[in-house]
C-alpha cells in the first residue's frame, strides 16, 4: 500500500478557483466518505483549508486512484460554465508514496502556506487526522503518517524562529503602504477582522504610532477585546463604507469565503476626497475587490505579492533552517517505512526456516528413537544455530537495500528466491481480528 495526495492549493489555482471547491464542515466529511468508496483506496482523509483542498489516501493502486480521486475533487466545484473536472484538471497536483511523505511534511512545517511559517496549518493538519479518526476512515498508515507530520511541525517552530515570517510579512505590507501614504504615525488605520493575522496588524500600527486605530469585525465581542489591548476603538463591520471616508490605511484580513471591501464601497466612500488611500489585503481568499486598485488615488497591495517579496528578503532566512529539518525527517522517516516494509517477509522467512528445523528434527527423532536427551539438545540447537547463521546475513542486507531507492523490490526477491507463501507474509501484517 502506498499514500496518494491529491490537491490543489494557491501554488496552482487562482483565488476564483479556490473560492469554487471551498468546503465547509459538512462538505468535507462527504468528501471523505465518498474517497473511501474508492474502489482501491483502505484509508482516507481531507486537509481543507482558505486556500487547499487535499486528499490523502492509502491506496492498492496508483493510476486508478488518481484518476477516481481527482474527479471527487473536480466535482466539489461550484458550478460554473463548462465541465468542472476538465476545467479544473490543470490546477490538480498530485504525490505519491515518498513524494507524499515529503509534501504534507513541508505542509505541515509551514512552508508550503502563502505566509510561510504560519501556525494555523499545523492546527488544520491536526484536525485532518482527528476527523479520519472520528469517522474510522484513518488506519495505521495515515495515522502514521500523520502523527509524524505534526511532530514535524513542532519540531520546525520549536528550533526554528520561523514563526517571525508572519510579522514580518505584516512589517513588510506597512512598508508598502508607507511609500502611498507616509508614515503611519498619526495616521487613522482601519483594521478589518480580529483573528490572528488581524492582531499583528494592529499591535504593529500601534507600535508605529498610528494617530487613530478602529478594528472593525463581525463578531462585535471580539472586535471589542482586541481594540481594548491596544487602546483603539471597535466597530461592527456595517459601519465600513462610512469609516473608509476618513482612513488612511485599511488592513483587512478576516476569514470571509467573499469579498468585504467592494468597489462599490470604496467609490462611494471616497468619492471627493483627495488624499491617497492605501489598502492592504492580508486574506485569502482576497477580501478586497481587485478592482479597488483601479479606483483612482486607492492603492491595493495584496497578500501573493508580499509573500512572494518577503521570500527574497532576510526575513526568509529561518526557512532554510525549517528545510533542513524538514529534510532529515523525510529521510528518517522513509527509511524506516522501507525497513518496515520488508519485516512481514522476513518475519515469514524465518517462521519457515523455524518449520523446517522442526519438522527434521522430527523426522531424525521417529529415525532414531533411542537418541539421548542430551544429545538431541545438543543436535537440534546445532540446527537452528546454522539455520539463523545461514539467513543473519541475507536478512540484514535486505533491510540495508531497501533504503535504495529504485524499482527493485527486494522483500519480493527475497520471497521469490525462497518460495514464500504470500498468505504467510500477509499474515504478519494483517490486523489482528482480521481474517
Amino acid at each position: 500500500m502506498s499514500v496518494l495526495v491529491v490537491g490543489i492549493s494557491h501554488n496552482t489555482a487562482p483565488v476564483p478557483v479556490l473560492e469554487r471547491i471551498a468546503l465547509d464542515g459538512e462538505g468535507v466529511v462527504k468528501l471523505i466518505g465518498e474517497v473511501v468508496g474508492c474502489e482501491h483506496v483502505t484509508e482516507a482523509t481531507v486537509l481543507s483549508t482558505c486556500n487547499r483542498l487535499e486528499i490523502y489516501a492509502d491506496v492498492d493502486r496508483f493510476h486508478g486512484s488518481v484518476e477516481a480521486l481527482s474527479r471527487l475533487l473536480c466535482g466539489r466545484a461550484d458550478a460554473g460554465p463548462g465541465d468542472a473536472t476538465s476545467e479544473l484538471l490543470p490546477y490538480l497536483y498530485v504525490h505519491y508514496d515518498d513524494g507524499a511523505v515529503s509534501h504534507l511534511f513541508h505542509v505541515a512545517a509551514g512552508l508550503d502556506s502563502m505566509v510561510v511559517g504560519e501556525g494555523q496549518i499545523l492546527g488544520q493538519t491536526r484536525e485532518a487526522l482527528r476527523l479520519g479518526q472520528e469517522l474510522a476512515s484513518v488506519g495505521p498508515a495515515l495515522n502514521s503518517l500523520f502523527q509524524q507530520a505534526l511532530r514535524v511541525g513542532k519540531r520546525s517552530h520549536a528550533e526554528t524562529d520561523i514563526d517571525r515570517a508572519a510579522p514580518s510579512l505584516v512589517t513588510a505590507a506597512l512598508d508598502r503602504a508607507v511609500e502611498v501614504v507616509g508614515p503611519v504615525a498619526g495616521k487613522r488605520v482601519l483594521v478589518v477582522g480580529a483573528g490572528a493575522m488581524a492582531s499583528l496588524a494592529v499591535a504593529t500600527a500601534s507600535r508605529l504610532g498610528a494617530g487613530e486605530l478602529v478594528v472593525l469585525n463581525r463578531t462585535q465581542g471580539r472586535a471589542e477585546r482586541l481594540a481594548g489591548e491596544y487602546d483603539a476603538r471597535s466597530l461592527p463591520l456595517s459601519a465600513l463604507p462610512e469609516q473608509l471616508e476618513r482612513a488612511d490605511l485599511v488592513i483587512s484580513c478576516t476569514g470571509a469565503t467573499g469579498v468585504v471591501v467592494t468597489a462599490d464601497q470604496v467609490a462611494a466612500a471616497r468619492a471627493g476626497v483627495d488624499r491617497p488611500l492605501a489598502i492592504l489585503d492580508l486574506a485569502l481568499p482576497h477580501d478586497v475587490d481587485p478592482s479597488v486598485g483601479d479606483l483612482p488615488g486607492i492603492s491595493v497591495i495584496d497578500l501573493r505579492r508580499l509573500a512572494d517579496e518577503l521570500r527574497d528578503t532576510d526575513a526568509g532566512r529561518e526557512v532554510v533552517g525549517v528545510r533542513l529539518i524538514v529534510g532529515q525527517e523525510i529521510a528518517a522517516f522513509v527509511s524506516a517505512r522501507r525497513q518496515a516494509s520488508v519485516t512481514p517477509t522476513v518475519v515469514a522467512l524465518r517462521s519457515m526456516a523455524t518449520g523446517v528445523v522442526d519438522a527434521e528434527i522430527e523426522r531424525l527423532v521417529t529415525r532414531l528413537p533411542d537418541l539421548d536427551p542430551a544429545a538431541r539438545a545438543e543436535l537440534e540447537q546445532t540446527v537452528r544455530r546454522v539455520a539463523d547463521k545461514l539467513l543473519h546475513q541475507p536478512t540484514i542486507r535486505v533491510k540495508e537495500l531497501a533504503n535504495e531507492a529504485g524499482a527493485v523490490s527486494y522483500a519480493a526477491a527475497l520471497a521469490e528466491l525462497f518460495a514464500l507463501d504470500p498468505d504467510a507474509v500477509d499474515a504478519v501484517t494483517r490486523p489482528e481480528g482480521m481474517a
